[in-house]
This record gives structure tokens, sequence and C-alpha cells, in this order.
């Protein structure tokens, strides 16, 4: 007779996505992960499978709750600037007052991943381009309420932006803690607006 699991997968799945975001996927062993999820090897091999498809399902489940967010966000704003400039705030936020100093796990997962893992790299791009679209949309919209220049098309604008927010969670990553090199940072995106 087969044995039921005892645990929650998303759960599980969110305290992976903890310890990879902490520690990257190299950095990242098999021991870690048992510790971590609080799971037997073979209930994490049974359920997940190795650790890369592991990491996976966590890259994928963090990249749908990310993006859920940031459309909602987006539909529910009166005022897309403001939306855009709190997006930004609470990544300096995040990033002066995170103690392990992880950046964003998409991002890290780019950096130490998409150029020698394919799947990865697909992830981080279907990612970067969903991103771009709703940040695009978002402007355009932001332009036709006259909330934001049109100086610059919306899909320029929002690779810009994109850009610069991946630019923010790698220098958190790296340690960065001068609130002022953030401050500069963001007045410098945002007089384009």
């Amino acid at each position: 007779m087969a044995r039921t699991k005892e645990f929650n997968e998303d759960q599980a799945l969110d305290k992976a996505i903890e310890i990879f975001w902490h520690k990257g996927y190299n950095g990242t062993s098999a021991q870690d992960l048992v510790n971590h999820l609080g799971l037997s090897r073979s209930s994490l091999y049974d359920t997940f499978g190795d650790k890369q498809k592991l990491f996976v399902k966590s890259l994928k489940r963090y990249q749908k709750q990310n993006l859920d967010s940031l459309k909602e966000l987006f539909e529910n704003s009166e005022n897309i600037k403001t939306a855009l400039t709190e997006i930004f705030k609470q990544a300096v936020v995040e990033s002066l007052q995170d103690r392990i100093t992880k950046g964003c796990f998409m991002v890290n997962s780019s950096v130490e991943l998409a150029m020698h893992d394919p799947e990865i790299a697909k992830i981080v791009h279907d990612n970067q381009k969903t991103v771009e679209d709703i940040f695009s949309q978002a402007i355009k919209k932001g332009q036709e309420l006259g909330q934001i220049s049109d100086k610059q098309e919306a899909r320029s604008l929002a690779r810009f932006i994109f850009n610069n927010y991946s630019g923010i969670r790698v220098l958190a990553r790296a340690g960065e803690r001068d609130k002022q090199v953030y401050d500069d940072i963001l007045k410098s995106i945002f007089a384009l607006f």
C-alpha cells in the first residue's frame, strides 16, 4: 500500500524558495534541502525528483506569485506612476533591511544559472518578457491618463524600468547598504517620467 504524503507540497516549495534564494542553486546541498524543508531524502526525491527539478518548480512558483502580484497592483492602481514608484521604493526598503542580502530570486537565478542551463534561461527570458509586457501596458495606461510623460515609447520605458529594477536587486545581493546610492538611482529613473 502506498504511503500518503504527510506534508503540504506548496509549503515545501516555499521553503525551497527560501533556501535556494538565500544560498543559490550551487550553494544549496541536498542536506540543506532536507534540513530546511524538514523532509526525508526519500520524501524529497519521491515528490520533487532531483535538486534541479525542485529548483525549477520553486523558481516557477516564485515567478507565478510575483507576476500575479504585479498584475494585481497595476489593475487596482489609479495612478500608474505612483505604483511604479512604490515598486522601486519597496525594493529599496527590502534591500536595506534584508539581513542576508538575498536580492531577487529570479535575478539571482539569471546571474547564476541562465548562461549554463537552457531550462532556467527560458524561465528567466519568459519572465523578463512577461514583466516587460505588464510594465508596458501599465505605462501606456499611465500615458493615456497623463500620469506619465509620453516622450518615450511605453515599451522602451518598460525595458528601462525592468533593467533598473534588476540592477537594484543585484546591488542588494552584492550587499549595498548605502541608502544614498539607491536614492540617486531612483531619482534618475523617475526623472524620465
